[in-house]
C-alpha cells in the first residue's frame, strides 16, 4: 500500500482531533505537547515527511529525551509517541510496522516514585501565616481546600458555589465536561468531601468578603474566582508555589543560604524555581501520607481523595518506616 506524503504537524493536528473526543481536556494538552515535541524535533532533523521515519530516527529521538529528562517523562514521551506512530500507521503517513520499532524505556520502581511532598508540620505554619495575613483570600482558599481535602486541582477548580453545602459542611463534586470542568476519572470522580465547620466558616468568609461575584464563560457560578471568571489551574499552581516558599511563611529565613531580596524566585512567575516550593500534587501525597499517619483508614483515604488503594501505597503514602510501624501498633497481637 503506497504511502501519503504527510508533514509531520499535519499528522499530529489530525491525531488530536481523533483523540479529542475520548479523552479529557488535560489529557489532550499533554499529547499534543508530547507530539509537538517530536514533530519540532524532525524539522531540526530536517525531516519534511513523516513517509521517511525509520527506527533508527526513533531510537535517536528516544536518546534525545532520555538526555533531557527524566527517564519517567521520557517513558511517558515515548508511550504517547508510539500511539501517534500508530495512528500514522492507519492514515498511510508512516510504513506498517514503524510502532512497533518504538521501544518504551524501563523504569525501576525508584524512578516510578515521586517523594515530593508537603509535610503536615510544613502546612500547619504555612496555614498559620496564610490565616493571619492573608485571611479568606483566593490563596489561602486554595491551599486550605487542597490540604484538607487532597483533592486533585482540576476538582478545586470544578466547584461551583452551589457545590459547598455549607449545612453540613461539605465540598460536592461533579463530573461536567461539556461546561469546561471535567474530573480526571469522570463520573467515578464524583463524591462529596466532608469538611470541617473550621473549614467552612473559612469559605464563607471568603465567599462573602473576597470572593468575585462573577460567572464564567458557561453561565456557571465559579466557587473560586478571578476577576474574570472561574480560576485557571495555572494561577492554582502559582498561588501554591508561592504560598509553600519556607521564606513566605518563616520569616523571611531561607533554609537554602540564598538572600530574599535577589532571589529569583521571589517573583510570582519564577517562584517553582524555590528549592522549598511545592506543586499541588506535592499537598495531595502530604494528606495522604497526614491522614494515613493520623490513623485514617486506607480504604477511607482512597474514597476521600478518588484513588486506589494501590495507587496509594505506591506513590502517595510517604510515611517512614517508623510510622508505618506506628499505625500497625495497634493491630498487633501477641500470639
Amino acid at each position: 500500500m503506497a504511502l501519503k506524503p504527510t508533514p509531520p504537524h499535519e499528522a499530529k493536528n489530525r491525531f488530536l482531533k481523533d483523540k479529542q473526543p475520548s479523552v479529557t481536556r488535560k489529557t489532550l494538552k499533554n499529547y499534543r505537547t508530547s507530539i509537538r515535541q517530536f514533530c519540532d524535533w524532525l524539522e531540526d532533523e530536517r525531516v519534511r515527511d513523516l513517509n521517511d521515519l525509520d527506527s533508527e530516527l526513533i531510537q535517536r529521538y528516544k536518546e534525545h529525551r532520555l538526555s533531557n529528562v527524566k527517564v519517567i517523562t521520557a517513558r511517558q514521551d515515548m508511550m504517547t509517541l508510539k500511539q501517534f506512530i500508530e495512528f500514522c500507521e492507519h492514515i498511510q503517513a508512516v510504513p506498517r510496522g514503524i510502532a512497533d520499532m518504538v521501544r518504551i524505556p524501563s523504569v525501576s520502581k525508584d524512578d516510578e516514585i515521586c517523594d515530593d511532598l508537603l509535610t503536615r508540620d510544613e502546612a500547619i505554619e504555612m496555614l498559620d501565616f496564610l490565616e493571619k495575613f492573608e485571611y479568606a483570600s483566593n490563596r489561602h482558599i486554595t491551599l486550605l481546600i487542597l490540604w484538607k481535602t487532597g483533592m486533585r486541582i482540576s476538582g478545586l477548580r470544578a466547584l461551583d458555589l452551589k457545590d459547598f453545602d455549607d449545612g453540613r459542611p461539605a465540598l460536592e463534586l461533579r463530573h461536567r465536561p461539556t461546561t469546561g470542568t471535567p474530573l480526571k476519572n469522570k463520573e467515578k470522580s464524583e463524591r462529596d468531601v466532608l469538611i470541617t465547620a473550621e473549614t467552612a466558616e473559612i469559605i464563607r468568609d471568603y465567599i462573602e468578603m473576597n470572593q468575585n461575584e462573577v460567572g464564567d464563560e458557561h453561565g456557571r457560578e465559579p466557587l473560586l474566582t478571578s476577576k474574570s471568571g472561574r480560576v485557571v489551574e495555572t494561577t492554582i499552581q502559582r498561588y501554591v508555589y508561592t504560598a509553600t516558599r519556607p521564606c513566605y511563611y518563616n520569616g523571611r529565613e531561607c533554609p537554602f543560604d540564598r538572600d530574599p531580596e535577589s532571589c529569583e524566585a521571589m517573583s510570582w512567575n519564577a517562584s517553582s524555581k524555590c528549592p522549598g516550593s511545592v506543586s499541588p500534587h506535592a499537598l495531595r501525597r502530604g494528606y495522604v501520607t497526614a491522614a494515613r499517619n493520623a490513623g485514617q483508614p486506607k480504604d477511607v483515604t482512597g474514597e476521600r481523595v478518588n484513588m486506589s488503594g494501590t495507587v496509594l501505597e505506591k506513590h502517595y503514602d510517604k510515611g517512614s518506616s517508623a510510622e508505618k510501624a506506628e499505625r500497625r501498633q495497634e493491630y498487633i497481637r501477641d500470639i
